[in-house]
């Protein structure tokens, strides 16, 4: 691997990951990505992905070039991910890079996708194209990262990046103790949450959240193509047909019940049958299989009771919380319900990731699981540096 320190290289990778973000809502289970080409100091042409089944960001670039009648034979592209070397819903973008001719081609990171990883900078070596890479500790190579964090776990991890998104009170409350909690948050962070939505593959939730308050967890205020699919952990099947979750066919309903079952009383959703040794749905076999299903980023909006099954199976790599400048008081429902350790040293611990300040005195925070980057980071060191 070549490693690249110059400043303009950097620069033109950090303009790729930002044309890549414009398909953060609409990309997956594609990666997000972005690509410039440049030659003679200038950039000549821009791409992005828009949403799968269109043109990959490299294929967008080379044909800007060609509308405009030029070409990039001798020049350099940047783009944020390593360029795909298989057969999709579109042409592999290395074999256009290498009939394009250019000069030099400059990676942010590789594509984890076994049909990918390494293949296509080695494909673009043969051709006599020189392929430079970040290193893993640049500013642009942990944007990047960042920016595909659910595609990266799904084909590392095999299984998708899970956050818990979760408003609270300064005293740790989701709700009173008759389940009232519209709305603990302000308008602010009701926005960024639908952002989060937007972004993420699938919205997972429990049937107490469902039956407490009948939510559509759709996208809105935020404009997307998609809609991500939503996930309703059932075990018994106590749903009705008429809930705002089933308005449509973009559903899963993950249960301990019968396929044949589910399908009886909810014919247009899809439906997998997980159950754990307590007839529960097993949330970690339910992570594998979604991940098999191509989603990325999964956002938990769902009870206490959800959010510590997932904490206790060990499956939370991200947990986004809007603290609202408020207090319940001691008979308001916690965040989350899991089993206490046997001593604090034992605790699952978290590590501050971001924190911003929204209107009205409330607060983003981000916490992430330390060992959901690291099992990434170790296998790109382990492969490329």
């Amino acid at each position: 691997m070549t490693t690249i320190f110059a400043p303009s290289d950097e620069q033109f990778l950090s303009r790729a990951v930002d044309l890549a973000e414009n398909g953060l809502f609409s990309t997956s289970p594609n990666p997000h990505v972005g690509c410039l080409i440049r030659r003679n100091g200038r950039t000549i042409a821009e791409g992005w992905h828009k949403r799968t089944g269109l043109a990959h960001a490299e294929a967008m670039a080379l044909q800007q070039l060609q509308k405009n009648g030029k070409n990039a034979a001798g020049a350099e592209v940047f783009i944020n991910l390593e360029p795909c070397s298989h057969h999709g819903l579109t042409p592999p973008c290395v074999s256009a890079l290498v009939a394009a001719k250019p000069a030099r081609v400059i990676v942010a990171m590789p594509d984890p996708n076994p049909q990918v990883t390494g293949k296509s900078l080695h494909i673009l070596r043969q051709a006599g194209v020189l392929v430079s890479m970040t290193s893993p500790k640049s500013a642009v190579f942990l944007r990047a990262l960042e920016l595909n964090i659910g595609f990266m776990s799904r084909h590392i991890r095999r299984r998708p990046w899970l956050r818990l998104k979760i408003a609270a009170t300064l005293d740790g409350k989701t709700a009173l103790a008759d389940g009232q909690s519209r709305w603990i948050s302000n308008e602010a962070s009701r926005l960024d949450a639908h952002r989060l939505r937007a972004r993420s593959c699938a919205i997972l939730t429990g049937i107490g959240t469902v039956l407490q308050d009948n939510p559509a967890l759709t996208v809105r205020h935020v404009a997307t193509f998609r809609q991500p699919l939503r996930i309703l952990a059932d075990s018994k099947l106590k749903a009705r047909a008429d809930m705002k979750i089933f308005a449509d066919n973009n559903v899963l309903i993950a249960t301990a019940q019968s396929e044949k079952d589910a399908k009886k009383r909810f014919p247009d959703a899809a439906v997998l049958t997980l159950p754990n040794n307590e007839k529960k749905v097993d949330f970690e076999l339910l992570m594998k299989a979604l991940a098999d299903k191509g989603i990325n980023e999964v956002t938990a909006e769902a009870g206490r009771k959800i959010n510590g099954a997932l904490l206790a199976a060990g499956l939370v790599d991200e947990i986004v919380l809007y603290v609202a400048a408020r207090v319940f008081g001691d008979t308001g429902l916690d965040m989350l319900v899991s089993p206490s350790p046997s001593s604090p040293a034992d605790a699952r611990h978290f590590e501050l990731h971001d924190v911003s300040r929204l209107p009205a005195d409330n607060l983003k925070i981000v916490y992430r699981a330390p060992a959901a980057l690291s099992e990434i980071l170790k296998y790109i060191k382990e492969r490329f540096d």
